[in-house]
């Protein structure tokens, strides 16, 4: 079954690719004045039933819907086929002469090959206008969290701040407050307009640099000023247990349901509600049990184990800030270390509050894992918390091989890990809807984003070719059908998002110089423009066969990707050593 449904998904998914590609080079062809014998969506005899046949003729060109629904082609006046160049189809007795693609002007020759590549790059453009009209959830741009320390708590921000604009260009949602901090280089100032309980102000930052990984396995360093749009949960976390919160029953761990009977979401709502109260305050809080021995066994194996909690009604003293009861957001406070693991080896265990990194404190999770996974194995100093004790540790994150999306083994990536998981301590953001229906807004916005994923995917393709990134992270068909089969699971978006990532995959390896691909063939007609004659036969075979090999080498080495995992795993069962 699952190869069936691998198929389901995958053969809709490269149809549509494909038959977008070989359109571009049907309408380009027939505008230039080149005659197409035949253009085929679908491979194998037309569908039919009887006498009745998807095929008919109109124009000298044979349109054909066939019965193997795996992509398409068109046949061009004159086109060699490829592998026996000495072959043509029979010219039909009404042709003329400047209908034969060979015999057309370079640059019309050009056009008809680019044209191919154009449409895959132009098909996300077409998509992400669809979705924009529609809309698409995004992230409000609303402050959920400040780090303690940061370039953002020191210049006055709060969490609940609406960000109206970034140095004067008004933002939509928190992607357009994001994309600009990131650019901006350390030391640089940056001007933001918010708004706050109904009132606007303006507050200048001066950006810092945080680094992070940068997808292909390196670092990048980018602009940063401390701010998230998640919410910090309404979960406490007491260093010190000597302080009035412990005293009253409070532990580390604790996360607060209700107030005197309101409800608690987050943080902000926990201080204002304690705030509201009266000389004492009713708390109903939600507290973790110690992990059973069983529990224990199950993490040790790898399996996710819920938490077992129990419910607690404390009275709490009014204060004007949770700080004076010694209570803190539990930002990172351990909820699982990975026996054997360097936080393990290191002396870290359930419970403990991460403090700072170095010296330096750590504001969120987010940080912190920005900090371990960029370390590159060099020696850290962890502060932390333990039953009121501040201590230190020192450890190496090593470099482990993690699950590629949808646990797809040729697309697993190297990251640096020290084998522990916070409490969930953080809460999703305000959302909002996007929209756009203006044509002139929507088909800009397409482009943009178009733009920046086909420049991020050149960017991973040019690691590939000097070595950053290993080629064991090229995937082939089989890599291809299991996201389409995984991503149509998740849902139609998701199978959207990755039919927009092939496209531009498929736009892009087009272009490359290589013999019987687009690009190769485009730079025969460039060489013949400049000889202002045509090349011999003999070149023509030699330069498709030495781009067939190439293809082949590059089919053969994603393939072998492909299938290492599967290979691996019967070895394994071969030789009695599975898991």
């Amino acid at each position: 079954m699952a190869v069936i449904d691998a198929l389901v998904a995958v053969i809709p998914m490269l149809g549509i690719l494909i038959v977008v590609h070989e359109l571009g080079h049907f309408l380009v062809a027939k505008a230039v004045g080149v005659r197409v014998l035949k253009f085929s969506i679908g491979f194998g005899a037309p569908i039919g039933i009887g006498k009745l046949r998807l095929r008919w003729e109109r124009n000298g060109t044979e349109y054909v819907i066939g019965w193997i629904p795996l992509g398409g082609f068109v046949r061009m006046l004159g086109e060699p086929y490829p592998g026996d160049e000495e072959f043509a189809p029979p010219i039909p007795e009404d042709a003329r002469d400047d209908e034969f693609l060979e015999r057309k002007p370079v640059w019309q020759r050009l056009c008809v090959v680019f044209a191919g590549p154009a449409m895959n790059l132009l098909l996300p453009v077409v998509c992400l206008v669809g979705i924009l009209w529609g809309g698409v959830d995004r992230p409000d741009a609303v402050v959920g969290m400040v780090d303690a320390g940061s370039p953002a708590a020191i210049a006055g921000i709060a969490p609940g701040d609406r960000i109206l604009a970034v140095d004067g260009e008004e933002v939509r949602d928190y992607v357009d407050v994001i994309a600009p901090i990131r650019e901006h280089k350390p030391g640089d100032s940056l001007a933001l307009d918010l708004e706050r309980a109904g009132e606007r102000f303006s507050v200048d930052v001066t950006v810092a640099s945080q680094q992070v990984r940068d997808g292909f396995g390196g670092n990048e360093e980018i602009g940063w000023i401390g701010i998230s749009h998640d919410r910090r949960d309404a979960r406490v976390a007491l260093p010190d247990p000597a302080s009035a919160g412990a005293r009253a029953g409070l532990q580390s761990g604790d996360r607060v349901l209700s107030v005197d009977g309101v409800a608690i979401d987050g943080w902000e709502e926990l201080e204002a509600a304690h705030r509201a109260a009266a000389a004492f305050a009713t708390w109903q809080i939600e507290r973790p049990l110690p992990m059973s021995e069983e529990a224990h066994a199950k993490v040790a194996a790898g399996e996710r184990v819920g938490w077992e909690t129990e419910g607690l009604t404390l009275q709490l003293p009014r204060v004007n800030a949770l700080s004076e009861l010694g209570a803190v957001p539990a930002t990172i406070l351990l909820g699982r270390v990975v026996e054997g693991k360097p936080a393990d080896r290191a002396g870290l265990r359930r419970g403990d509050l991460i403090l700072a990194v170095d010296g330096e404190p750590v504001g969120s999770f987010r940080s912190f894992v920005a900090l371990i996974q960029t370390s590159r194995g060099r020696e850290l100093e962890l502060s932390y918390s333990r039953e009121g004790k501040i201590l230190t540790t020192r450890l190496r994150a090593q470099e482990e091989i993690v699950e590629g999306p949808y646990d797809i083994e040729a697309m697993a990536q190297k990251i640096y890990q020290i084998g522990l998981a916070p409490q969930p301590s953080l809460l999703a953001g305000p959302m909002v809807e996007h929209r756009v229906r203006n044509p002139l807004e929507s088909i800009p916005e397409a482009v943009s984003i178009t733009w920046n994923m086909t420049a991020r995917y050149l960017e991973g393709l040019s690691r590939v070719l000097d070595g950053a990134v290993g080629a064991d992270q090229i995937s082939g068909p089989i890599g291809i059908a299991r996201i389409a089969r995984h991503s149509l699971d998740r849902g139609f978006e998701e199978y959207l998002h990755w039919i927009i990532l092939i496209s531009i995959n498929l736009g892009i390896l087009n272009l490359l110089p290589i013999p019987i691909l687009d690009g190769g063939q485009a730079l025969i007609y460039m060489i013949e423009g400049i000889m202002r004659s045509p090349l011999s036969m003999r070149a023509r075979e030699m330069a498709n066969s030495f781009g067939f090999a190439v293809l082949v080498l590059l089919m053969g080495r994603a393939f072998w990707n492909d299938l290492t995992p599967f290979w691996s795993r019967f070895v394994h069962w071969l030789s009695g050593s599975a898991p």
